[in-house]
């Protein structure tokens, strides 16, 4: 695995384009740092986050996952291009020639997402801790501990998420089209879904509630679900919520039945990466 992982790792470094958005990518995950100075007005409400709790242990691990999945699609494009470069430039013809088995291939592209997935998983956990001990009002060990399947749900979710653009990139070959395609499933998912609940069958039948559950196992969708928007948590945003009339009831948890169907479709996506490989005339 170790042999895997530096010839992967030679070819990403020596990628220009790669190698800067890799450093772009963990240089915009400090930019949560610069949240703790964030202050501004909605109406008669002054907003200072720091006051607000968004650094108390354990919230702050729902905070700063949510947030930093926002950047995951630098990582998604030098993955993307990764792939398309090995078709460009002939490397993986090449690989096979010296000796590198369609498996240990697959297997050497998927220890790189986990790699990247780790890695961002790590940084994060770093800056929550710094920021958590530096502006939480509790720093007991069980309290900061608490709730850390976030950083599980997080992990995941880009193991996930990279998967997906890995097998994107090798069934387009082109990294454009690969990123196009992620991008027409994402409104795919996101359109589908109103249109299919409250204007076709909406019309029709007084619970449609199964449409949600059948949605739920789609492959965006799912990992959106591991982690939900915190913001409603904030107490400013409860009590504005409340003022006008909105009740929250929402569920915030990180559910393990959520965890195994995005553990599903990790499995699902480099199998099938792996079945493309293995029958296309390279």
């Amino acid at each position: 695995m170790k042999r895997l992982f530096h010839i992967e790792f030679q070819k990403l470094w020596k990628n220009r384009s790669s190698r800067v958005l890799t450093i772009t990518y963990f240089v915009l995950l400090t930019l949560i740092f610069f949240l703790s100075s964030i202050q501004f007005d909605i109406g008669p409400f002054h907003i200072n986050f720091a006051e607000q709790g968004v650094f108390n242990f354990p919230f702050i691990w729902h905070v700063n996952t949510y947030l930093a999945d926002f950047y995951k699609i630098f990582l998604a494009v030098v993955i993307v291009s990764m792939m398309a470069n090995e078709y460009s430039y002939g490397t993986l013809k090449q690989n096979l020639i010296d000796g590198l088995s369609k498996k240990e291939f697959i297997l050497s592209k998927f220890i790189t997402v986990t790699f990247f997935a780790l890695t961002s998983t790590v940084f994060v956990f770093v800056v929550s801790l710094i920021l958590g001990l530096k502006y939480s009002s509790y720093t007991e060990f069980g309290i900061i501990f608490s709730k850390i399947d976030y950083l599980l749900a997080y992990f995941i979710k880009l193991t996930a998420f990279f998967s997906f653009c890995l097998f994107l990139g090798i069934l387009v070959k082109r990294s454009a089209f690969a990123l196009g395609f992620l991008f027409f499933w994402y409104l795919f998912e996101n359109i589908s879904f109103p249109i299919l609940k409250y204007v076709i069958l909406g019309k029709k039948l007084e619970d449609v509630t199964y449409i949600d559950k059948i949605y739920d196992f789609l492959p965006l969708e799912s990992m959106s679900n591991l982690i939900v928007e915190p913001a409603s948590k904030i107490s400013i945003f409860r009590t504005i919520s409340t003022q006008i009339g909105m009740e929250n009831t929402k569920d915030y948890s990180v559910h393990y039945s959520t965890i195994a169907i995005v553990i599903a479709w990790i499995i699902i996506f480099n199998f099938a990466s792996y079945y493309i490989v293995k029958k296309r005339d390279l």
